[in-house]
């Protein structure tokens, strides 16, 4: 992801700076996705593993990025707390 770019990019609902999640946080969320257990905003389930995401600084929200696009909508938003073992949160 284009770092001028990343260096915009905030929360829509908090307004917190965001950056790209690690690898740690990747697979504890694909895990979650795997087992089905993991809820997006609108309590739909989240059902498509993650390769790249957007994560709030306090690390509680995630945002996927779809071929490169952030998905900046709270409706699609995945709150870490779901994944157990989440790292950071």
């Amino acid at each position: 992801m284009d770092r001028k770019l990343l260096d915009i990019l905030v929360c829509p609902t908090t307004r917190q700076p965001l950056a790209l999640l690690d690898n740690a946080g990747l697979d504890s969320l694909n895990r979650a996705i795997a087992t089905g257990t993991l809820k997006r905003g609108d309590g739909g389930t989240q059902t498509d593993a993650l390769r790249e995401a957007l994560i709030t600084r306090d690390r509680k929200t995630v945002y996927r990025i779809d071929d490169g696009i952030p998905v900046l909508l709270a409706e699609d938003s995945l709150a870490t707390a779901q994944a157990e073992g989440f790292p950071g949160a």
